[in-house]
C-alpha cells in the first residue's frame, strides 16, 4: 500500500508517521525547505524568529493530547518543556503587572471586580477536566486501541454545558466583566480579542492545569523531531516539490508535480483545504461542503515582526502585553497594545549577550498587503511600519534604542506565499455566532483531507488530532490494522 500527503506541517507529519508506522508506504510532497508549514522558525544573520508555537497545549504528560505528540516524536528528550509562570506581564505606565497561571495577584478593588474573578475562576473549574479526546473512529482495526470512555465525556460535562453561552460573546467581551483597565489589557494577551470567549477560557484553563508549555528549540524543533520520526521509520519527504495537480486515476488518485505524476491507493491534502479546493483541482471542487467553505469561511491574518537585539533585556519579562503611549499605525489599523516575547540567547535563539524579539498584529490586513505590491509600494510599506514599530517600542523599552541587529517583517501575502494559505492566513477565525466551516476528512475512497481547516478554528492540537483521525480513516479504507507505536 502507498499514499501521498500533500504538505509537511504539523497535519500532514502526524498522518505521516501514523500511515508508515502502519505499514503503508508514505511520501511526503513538500514545496518549502523545511517541515512544520506555519508551525515553523527561521534564522536572520544569527538570529532565530519563533513564528508559529507561544504555547504547546498537551505539552503536561497527563493531557491526552500528549500521547500524539510522544507517538509522532514531536516531543523527545532534545526539546523538553519550560513552562513559564507568569505567562504574560502587562507593562504600561503604572510599572508591570504579572498573569499567573493560578489567577494571584490581580488587583481586584470592589465588588464588580471581585464577582468577575469569581466567575472567571468558575469557568476555568468547568473547564478543569476539559480535553480533545483522543479515541479511535468507528470500524478501524487498531493495535494500540484508544476505547471511548463515556467517563471521560461525564468528567467534561461542566465545560459542555458553558460552551454555549462562552460561543455567544467574545474575548474582548468577556474581559469587560472587569472595571479595571490593567486586567482588562491585560487579559487580551491570552488570544486576539476578537474570537469567541470558549477559545479565551480553554485556552486560560490549558494554563491553570499546569499545561501549555513551551518546547525547547520551538517549532522548527518540533517539527524537525516529526519528519525525523518519520524518515526513520522508511518514509520520505521530497522538499521543494509542490503538488500541482490532484485527479483521478481510474479508481483510484494521483498527484502531478513537476517532475511527473504520482500514483498511490491514498491521497491526503495536508495544505490549506480552502485553498486546494480551487487550486489543486481541474475543474474546481463544488460539493455543498466546498461551496459553503468557499463563501463563509473567514481567516485569522497577521503580520509578524522581529527584531534581534544586541542586548539581553534582562529586566524585561519574557511576555509582555503592552499598552502604547500611542497608536502604532499599520497597514491601515491603529494598535493601542502589544504582544511582545522575548527569546533569550541562552536558548540560542541570539548571539550571546542578545535577545529576539517578536510580535503579531492581528486584523485582516491581506487586501490591504495586496494593493501594496500591485501598486509597487510592497517593500516600502513594510520598512515604514518596522520603523514605527521600533519607535513606539522604544519609547517603552528604551534598552532596545540603538542596539537592532536586525529586523523581520511577514505580511499574510508571506504566508500565503510559502504556505498556500487562502489571505495568508494561519488559522481559521471563530468570532461568536459564527459557524465553522469544514472539509471533511473522507472525501472519496482514496481521497483524504487533514489539517486545521477539517477540525476546530486553529491551532496545533486540531492539527495534530485531525492528523490521527485522517491516518485511522485511510487506514480504514484500506483495510490495514491502524498502529500508533
Amino acid at each position: 500500500m502507498k499514499a501521498i500527503v500533500i504538505g509537511a506541517g504539523i497535519s500532514g507529519l502526524t498522518s505521516s508517521v501514523y500511515l508508515q508506522r502502519s505499514g503503508i508506504q508514505t511520501l511526503i510532497l513538500e514545496k518549502a525547505t523545511a517541515p512544520g508549514g506555519i508551525s515553523t522558525s527561521w534564522k536572520r544573520n544569527g538570529y532565530t524568529f519563533e513564528g508559529g508555537i507561544h504555547w504547546l497545549i498537551g505539552a503536561k504528560e497527563d493531557i491526552p493530547l500528549h500521547q500524539i505528540w510522544k507517538e509522532t516524536g514531536a516531543l523527545q528528550d532534545n526539546n523538553p518543556v519550560f513552562f513559564k509562570d507568569p505567562i504574560y506581564t502587562l507593562v504600561d505606565n503604572e510599572g508591570f503587572l504579572p498573569l499567573y497561571r493560578d489567577l494571584h495577584g490581580l488587583p481586584v478593588t470592589g465588588i464588580r471586580d471581585r464577582l468577575a474573578l469569581f466567575s472567571v475562576r468558575c469557568h476555568l473549574a468547568a473547564f478543569h477536566n476539559f480535553h480533545q479526546p483522543i479515541t479511535d473512529i468507528p470500524g478501524v482495526k487498531s493495535r494500540h486501541p484508544k476505547p471511548f470512555s463515556l467517563w471521560e465525556y461525564i468528567r467534561m460535562g461542566p465545560a459542555a454545558l458553558l460552551s454555549p453561552f462562552l460561543m455567544m460573546q467574545s474575548a474582548r467581551s468577556y474581559a469587560r466583566r472587569f472595571r479595571n483597565p490593567r486586567i482588562r489589557a491585560l487579559l487580551g494577551a491570552i488570544v486576539d480579542p476578537g474570537i469567541n470567549a470558549l477559545s479565551f477560557v480553554y485556552t486560560l484553563s490549558t494554563f491553570a492545569i499546569g499545561d501549555s508549555g513551551y518546547p525547547k528549540g520551538g517549532s522548527l524543533q518540533m517539527a524537525r523531531n516529526m519528519a525525523d520520526t518519520f524518515c526513520r521509520l522508511g518514509g520520505e519527504i521530497r522538499y521543494r516539490t509542490p503538488a500541482l495537480e490532484v485527479f483521478r486515476n481510474g479508481a483510484g488518485w494521483a498527484v502531478r508535480t513537476e517532475d511527473g505524476t504520482l500514483k498511490a491507493d491514498a491521497v491526503v491534502i495536508s495544505m490549506d483545504a480552502r485553498s486546494a479546493i480551487d487550486r489543486l483541482f481541474r475543474p474546481r471542487l463544488e460539493d455543498d461542503w466546498a461551496r459553503k467553505m468557499r463563501k463563509g469561511l473567514r481567516t485569522t491574518q497577521c503580520m509578524f515582526l522581529g527584531i534581534g537585539l544586541k542586548d539581553t533585556l534582562e529586566a524585561w519579562p519574557r511576555s509582555m502585553q503592552i499598552v502604547l503611549p500611542r497608536p502604532l499605525e499599520a497597514a491601515g489599523r491603529q494598535y493601542a497594545t502589544l504582544v511582545v516575547n522575548k527569546y533569550p540567547s541562552a536558548e540560542g535563539y541570539a548571539p550571546e549577550g542578545g535577545c529576539v524579539l517578536t510580535c503579531l498584529l492581528h486584523g485582516p490586513t491581506y487586501a490591504y498587503w495586496k494593493e501594496q505590491r500591485e501598486n509597487g509600494t510592497y517593500k516600502a510599506v513594510k520598512e515604514e511600519v518596522m520603523q514605527r514599530f521600533l519607535e513606539v517600542l522604544g519609547e517603552i523599552i528604551p534598552d532596545i534604542r540603538g542596539k537592532v541587529a536586525v529586523t523581520d517583517m511577514a505580511t499574510p501575502l508571506t504566508y500565503e506565499r510559502y504556505c498556500d494559505t487562502v489571505e495568508g492566513s494561519y488559522m481559521s477565525d471563530w468570532p461568536p455566532f459564527h459557524p465553522l466551516y469544514h472539509a471533511p476528512y473522507r472525501y472519496r475512497k482514496g481521497l483524504y483531507f487533514t489539517g486545521q481547516r477539517t477540525a476546530y478554528s486553529g491551532g496545533l492540537p486540531p492539527a495534530a488530532q485531525s492528523g490521527l483521525i485522517t491516518a485511522q480513516t485511510v487506514c480504514k479504507d484500506l483495510e490495514v490494522e491502524f498502529v500508533s507505536h
